[in-house]
């Protein structure tokens, strides 16, 4: 169970932060090491402020694209559906929402295969959706939500 749920749930030592020491293995000096990821520029782990400005843009937009369908009336929860589905299609197929490309990140999967693909896309966003798998991270950033899909999101410039 601790490969999908990692670290926060693998007790207090391995939520350190980069650079602590643990006493039984090497100090990660900054976030994204232990995964291979640079630790500046393009390919390293996005910060938690943009992130969360990628969100409010696609919340906006998302909020105008479901106010075209409902005008004169407002979209309500019809803004939250286009928003799952704007971040579905958007992650799935190109990897970025379009917050996140203005903000410039993006989700890449670990491994050889960077596209996200749908299966993956659908529950991430779901649970991105609940707040609180996302809002849960590591020392290297990455939510419950990234960690249970093999994903991580990562700066683009």
């Amino acid at each position: 169970m601790t490969r999908w749920t990692g670290s926060w749930l693998s007790g207090h030592r391995s939520a350190l932060e980069p650079g602590a020491d643990a006493g039984d293995q090497p100090a990660q000096r900054y976030p994204g090491e232990r995964l291979g990821l640079p630790e500046s520029g393009p390919g390293s782990v996005s910060g938690t402020g943009v992130r969360a400005l990628a969100l409010l843009v696609d919340a906006v937009l998302s909020g105008l694209v479901a106010g075209l369908f409902t005008a004169p009336e407002l979209p309500q929860n019809w803004s939250l559906a286009a928003w799952f589905a704007i971040t579905v299609v958007a992650v799935a197929f190109f990897g970025f929402t379009p917050g996140m490309a203005a903000c410039g990140i993006r989700v890449a999967r670990l491994g050889d295969n960077p596209m996200v693909g749908p299966l993956r896309a659908v529950p991430r966003t779901l649970l991105v959706a609940l707040i609180i798998p996302a809002a849960i991270w590591d020392a290297d950033r990455r939510g419950l939500h990234d960690k249970l899909f093999g994903t991580v999101v990562v700066r683009t410039r």
